[in-house]
């Protein structure tokens, strides 16, 4: 195993030296073209897979693809952390119905001091939700509510606060450190900006998804919108008489944004009774469009960001696994499994493009890669709630393009929307576009209606 690990170094290091501006010569004896040249990442692809054999092995003589595949997607999962609110699947998923209460757990104590406004009652929230497949699964969220009783008209409103969970592992979701304190994996992003605690001292409950669901499928939009919509449903179930009228209103920057992208997008036809609930979903930093970031992301310090979603949508979509050479098998199936971005952006220094990974020739333009791109852009939904679509006019990582092209498109497809361009790249356009965004979702929250600039 040692050797192994040495190996996969030593190719890693190989390919920096091929995608760099001063590229070297390739150690003796390897039969590559020059690094830099044309042929040299798909004769590297090949020489891989050659010399490095696949952490799967199949019994037996005869090689059986499906079963291989099989194989490494139960290798790629996430691990279990040992707390059965995240871990265990419930045997009778399929006979419940999507959003229905699974099981739920006060975490009053351990969430009330990363909270900081005084809270009457956390609670974990496990439910039933389906993957991007329509399949039965589970997920979880959080509902902080304040102790301050709510003053303003009808039920309390909720923002549901759709954090941007940059993560593959469990460990790293905001639930998990709700309900057992900060820990080495914890976000930063989980408490700044203070979208929770301003929300809570306004008066309004915060429900907090965890959207990735159980397979931690990173960046994949349909997981992430039914994991929203499924958690509004069971705050109203959970409390009807607190919540069954509340407006609900979501919010999400960058990782967050895909998910309520797809929660926006989904709403009308995954749960068309919550249509007159959500009154509203501000979006920033868009990720809305994967072929634009194949083009900002890729063989630069985003790579590692980058091929951590690629593999993590491949959770949910095994053609994508399928297209993973040696190397990347023996990365997907690493300790680099369970990682939060703090560990997986790493790579990144390297300047790795995601062709080394590959066993198909130019994977980002290939037709894999075309269908994974009209899937996560869920192209022709209209959102069924007014949206309020906010990016930095000079982000690098998270082109303004995909913004204004989901603004362009929902206009066209009569939502009603505004579109904001905010000074700044993805950090600086945080901050920049924040106070606006937060002023708008008071403003759907309090039950004023929203104005549309299509």
């Amino acid at each position: 195993m040692r050797s192994v690990r040495v190996l996969v170094c030593s190719i890693l290091l190989l390919c920096s030296f091929g995608v760099g501006t001063a590229a070297a010569d390739p150690p003796p004896g390897i039969p590559l073209p020059p690094p830099g040249s044309p042929g040299f990442l798909p004769e590297l692809q090949q020489w891989i897979d050659q010399v490095l054999p696949s952490p799967i092995q199949p019994s037996g003589d005869t090689v059986d693809p499906e079963a291989e595949l099989a194989a490494l997607r139960a290798a790629v999962l996430p691990a279990d952390v040992g707390d059965p609110m995240f871990d265990h699947w419930p045997a009778d998923l399929a006979g419940r119905s999507q959003g229905e209460i699974l099981a739920a757990r006060d975490v009053l104590a351990t969430a009330a001091p990363l909270t900081l406004v005084p809270l009457r009652s956390a609670t974990l929230l496990k439910f039933r939700t389906d993957d991007s497949q329509g399949r039965p699964s589970f997920a979880t969220a959080t509902l902080l509510v304040p102790a301050a009783d709510w003053t303003g008209p009808g039920d309390r409103p909720v923002l549901v606060n759709n954090l941007p969970i940059d993560a593959l592992g469990r460990e790293c979701t905001p639930g998990y450190t709700l309900a057992h304190g900060l820990g080495l994996k914890s976000s930063s992003t989980e408490f700044i900006p203070p979208t929770t605690q301003l929300a809570a001292l306004r008066g309004y409950a915060v429900l907090v998804p965890d959207h990735e669901g159980p397979l931690m499928a990173y960046a994949e939009p349909y997981v992430a919108g039914h994991a929203v919509l499924d958690a509004i449903r069971a705050t109203r179930a959970h409390d009807p008489a607190a919540f069954g009228a509340s407006r609900f209103a979501m919010t999400g920057y960058s990782g967050g944004a895909i998910a309520t992208h797809g929660a926006a997008k989904l709403l009308g036809s995954y749960a068309p009774e919550l249509a007159e609930v959500v009154v509203g979903a501000a979006l920033g930093g868009v990720p809305a469009d994967f072929e634009i970031l194949s083009r900002s992301m890729n063989a630069n310090l985003a790579s590692g960001i980058f091929m951590a979603a690629t593999f993590a949508i491949g959770r949910e979509r095994p053609e994508i696994l399928a297209a993973m050479n040696n190397l990347a098998r023996w990365v997907a199936t690493s300790v680099m499994k369970d990682q939060c971005v703090s560990v997986f952006a790493i790579p990144g220094v390297l300047h790795l493009p995601i062709d080394i990974g590959a066993n198909i020739p130019d994977p980002l333009r290939s037709d894999l890669a075309a269908r994974i791109y009209e899937i996560t852009r869920m192209a022709g939904l209209r959102s069924a709630t007014p949206l309020y679509i906010y990016n930095g006019e000079q982000e690098f990582w998270i082109p303004a393009a995909g913004a204004r092209k989901l603004y362009d498109e929902q206009c066209s497809l009569g939502a009603n929307a505004v579109y904001r361009s905010v000074f700044g790249e993805h950090i600086v356009g945080a901050v920049t576009g924040y106070p606006e965004a937060m002023l708008w979702l008071d403003d759907r929250l309090q039950g004023i209606a929203a104005h549309s600039e299509c």
